[in-house]
C-alpha cells in the first residue's frame, strides 16, 4: 500500500511539473495538439500508478518525451506562421459583414443551432447585431458587433454622429516575416509598408516583431527586442 502511495505521489509531482512547463493555459484555451498531449500524459501516468509491476521510469520517460514534443511544436509554431496554420489550423469566419457563411458552416460541420448557442453565450441573441463571428482555432467564438450595437467607450462620446462599421484587423508582419497576401488584400503594397515603418524609425521588415492594420485602418508596429 505504501509503495502505491509513493508511486502515485511521485507521478503526480512529475505531471504537475510537466504541465507547468507546458504553459499557463486552461483546458478550454488549448490548441488541439496540446489537448492530445495532455490526454496522453494522463494515460501514461495512470498506467504505472495502477500496476506496481511496471517500473516507474517507464511512465516518466514517455511523459518527458511528450513534453519535449510540445515544446518543439510550440517553438516552431511561434517562428513559422505556415507551420502554425498546419498544426493548429486557421480561424474561420462564420459571419462576415452580418451574413452567415453557409459554406463555412458546412465545412466545419457547425449547425445553425450551434452558432446561435455560441452567440448567446457571448450575450448576442440576434444575428442581426453581429458584424463578424470568428471561430478560433481553440474552439472559442469571437464576436465583433455591428457599429450601433457595440458597447459605448469614451472615444465614442465625441463622435456619436460618425459611427463607422467595424473591419477586421489585418496582421501584416509576425517575427520579421511579411505576409504579402494579407498586405495585398488590405489594398496596400510593400512601398507603402516600408514608408509606414520608416515613420516609426524602423529600417526593415526583419526588425519588426509584430505589425498590423487596425480595424480603423491605423498601422501599428513593434520592433524586436535584442
Amino acid at each position: 500500500m505504501l509503495v502505491v502511495f509513493v508511486r502515485a505521489l511521485l507521478l503526480y509531482l512529475v505531471v504537475v511539473v510537466v504541465i507547468r512547463m507546458m504553459g499557463k493555459r486552461q483546458v478550454a484555451e488549448m490548441q488541439p495538439f496540446e489537448l492530445v498531449i495532455m490526454i496522453m500524459i494522463a494515460e501514461l501516468a495512470a498506467t504505472p500508478m495502477e500496476d506496481v509491476g511496471i517500473p516507474l521510469i517507464n511512465g516518466v520517460i514517455p511523459i518527458i518525451a511528450l513534453l519535449s514534443i510540445q515544446v518543439l511544436i510550440s517553438y516552431f509554431a511561434l517562428k513559422s506562421e505556415k507551420f502554425r496554420d498546419f498544426i493548429c489550423g486557421k480561424p474561420s469566419i462564420l459571419i462576415h459583414k452580418g451574413r452567415i457563411d453557409q459554406s463555412e458552416l458546412r465545412r466545419l460541420r457547425v449547425s445553425i443551432n450551434d452558432l446561435l448557442e455560441a452567440l448567446r453565450n457571448k450575450d448576442y441573441f440576434n444575428i442581426s447585431d453581429v458584424e463578424y463571428a470568428i471561430l478560433e482555432t481553440n474552439g472559442q467564438m469571437s464576436i465583433v458587433p455591428k457599429a450601433d450595437k457595440r458597447p459605448v467607450v469614451i472615444s465614442d462620446l465625441n463622435s456619436c454622429d460618425d459611427i463607422q462599421d467595424e473591419e477586421l484587423p489585418v496582421t501584416l508582419i509576425v517575427d520579421g516575416r511579411l505576409n504579402d497576401t494579407k498586405l495585398r488584400k488590405a489594398g496596400y503594397d510593400k512601398d507603402w509598408l516600408m514608408d509606414q515603418l520608416r515613420k516609426q524609425n524602423i529600417d526593415n521588415v526583419e526588425s519588426v516583431f509584430f505589425a498590423f492594420l487596425s480595424s480603423d485602418r491605423i498601422f501599428y508596429a513593434q520592433e524586436k527586442k535584442n
